[in-house]
Order: C-alpha cells, then sequence, then structure tokens
C-alpha cells in the first residue's frame, strides 16, 4: 500500500497494478477541479454533459457522457477564440480519472504561466519542447521502443498491456481533433485497434501536457478500485489487491496440535549449586 494512502478515505476496496490496466471512476469532478479552481466557468446542457472554459475563452474543456461516440473527455486550445482550435486532446469514456486530472493540472499550470506555455508548439531539439521528452517517463521505467509499423514510432510496457505512439509524417489537423488519427496516442490492452481505454493528442499540443500523462501512466503506484465495479479495470489482466489485507484466520485445533508438535523439546533444568548455612564437617586433626 502507497505510504501516503489513508484507509479512511480511500475509494475502493483493491488496488489495481500496473494503474495503466485500470479504468476509469466513473467521476469527473477530480478532473475538473484544477480548472473549476482557477474560476473556469461550468455550464452544463440538457443532456448532462458539462463544459468549462477559461475566461478568455482560448481553452475549452467538454464533459460529454452523453456525446456522440467513446470521447468523454475533449479538450481545445485556440489562438483565436472564434478561429479554428490550435491543438486538441481526447480521453476515451474508459480512460482512468487519475490521467485525465494529470493533464487538467498541467494545463492549469500552463495556463497561468500564458499562452507561451498553453499555446507551446512541439520543437523538435528544443530542452524542454522536442516531442521525444514525452517518451523519457516511460523509457526510464523500463518501455520498449518499438516501429510496429512504417511511419509510427512507439514505445510499449513491459508486459506488452500498454503502449505510447507517435506519428511521423502530414496528418490532417480537422481529423487529428475528431478521429483517433492523431499524432498521439497512448492506449492500454492487447490491440491498439480494440484497447481497453485510449487517449489521443494533436500535433501542436505542448510537449510539458502529455508528459504529464506519461508520467502518471507509468507511475509504479497501483490505484483504489472497487472490485466488483469490473469496468474500472480491465478484468483478466490487472492484479487485484486488497487495499486491506485480509486478517488471519484463527487457529484449528489440528493446527495446535501440529505447532505442538514441531515445538522443541524442553530441556533439562542444570543443576545449580546453592549457598547453603549448613556447617562443612570439621576436617581431621593430625595424628598423635
Amino acid at each position: 500500500m502507497p505510504p501516503h494512502d489513508d484507509l479512511h478515505t480511500i475509494d475502493g476496496d483493491v488496488y489495481v497494478s500496473p494503474r495503466y490496466l485500470a479504468g476509469t471512476t466513473g467521476i469527473g469532478d477530480p478532473a475538473l477541479a484544477p480548472l473549476r479552481d482557477l474560476g473556469w466557468n461550468l455550464e452544463n446542457d440538457d443532456l448532462g454533459n458539462a463544459y468549462v472554459h477559461a475566461p478568455d475563452r482560448k481553452v475549452r474543456l467538454g464533459y460529454l457522457p452523453e456525446g456522440e461516440d467513446d470521447g468523454l473527455w475533449r479538450i481545445n486550445a485556440y489562438t483565436d477564440p472564434f478561429g479554428p482550435a490550435a491543438w486538441g486532446v481526447c480521453f476515451n469514456n474508459s480512460c482512468p480519472t487519475e490521467f485525465v486530472t494529470a493533464f487538467t493540472t498541467a494545463l492549469a499550470k500552463a495556463y497561468e504561466q500564458g499562452p507561451t506555455a498553453y499555446l507551446a508548439t512541439p520543437k523538435p531539439g528544443s530542452a524542454d519542447r522536442d516531442p521525444f521528452l514525452a517518451a523519457v517517463p516511460l523509457i526510464n521505467r523500463g518501455w520498449q521502443i518499438d516501429h510496429p509499423r512504417w511511419g509510427v514510432f512507439a514505445i510499449q510496457s513491459p508486459d506488452g498491456y500498454a503502449g505510447l505512439e507517435f506519428t511521423t509524417g502530414r496528418l490532417d489537423p480537422e481529423a487529428e481533433l475528431t478521429t483517433r488519427d492523431a499524432r498521439w496516442q497512448l492506449w492500454a490492452g492487447t490491440s491498439i485497434d480494440r484497447p481497453a481505454w485510449y487517449a489521443t493528442a494533436s500535433t501542436d499540443t505542448p510537449v510539458a501536457l502529455i508528459k504529464a500523462v506519461t508520467e502518471c501512466v507509468c507511475d509504479p503506484a497501483p490505484l483504489p478500485r472497487w472490485r466488483e465495479e469490473t469496468y474500472s479495470y480491465v478484468k483478466g489482466m490487472a492484479q487485484l489487491t486488497p487495499v486491506i489485507p485480509p486478517r488471519p484466520s484463527a487457529p484449528t485445533p489440528l493446527d495446535v496440535q501440529r505447532a505442538a508438535v514441531r515445538r522443541p523439546a524442553a530441556l533439562p533444568a542444570s543443576s545449580v549449586p546453592r549457598w547453603s548455612t549448613t556447617s562443612r564437617p570439621a576436617l581431621p586433626g593430625p595424628g598423635r
């Protein structure tokens, strides 16, 4: 159990590891909180979808449980609030909520720094904007570099159940925002074509925001979930550990008997001379 966890506040009865085999918590508030804490406006539609936007309307988030597809979270940024999106990120409806929260936390920090941070386009060779920097946390955790097909650079988890793909070459900007044909794709499961969950990011998404997600994905600490809520982890792949270890069962009479048989026999007490007040017999005197 992670040392900082409080057993009384953990929302779950099992830990899921590795954490990328967890699923959604089904609660959006933790991921919305970093932006709401900045005073961003929250609106809801009649279907139950939520929309959060920055005061200048240059960053917008949609939480879309009643959307047209499985893109539960869609975040876009704009150089002009009335123009096309500069970049877009999507997390689908099975993605662990903690990964979305890692992104929105980094986004809130970047927004406070200004457009040079939240609109910082990737720049190969740059000390802080090179796309490769997003892969460094994964590589440092033992993920392996791969080239699954032409034009794709990939990194895969040691167990093969998660991966990050970076597509090279020119992409359709509009398709990047509305489909999975994006520059970046992070996924878990046995196949990228049928993933347990996925997240995508378009070409000009700031590297620092993507890196915040990859750091969270490869963190070795497990995530708490409820065993009965099987949608919250990848069943058959994830390792589940009870949050509170089960108490040892009371020993049976047979257990007690076996323990007695294994117990070493007691050694006899050693004979120790004791101090006595009895006088010694008198020594024989000299002969006459």
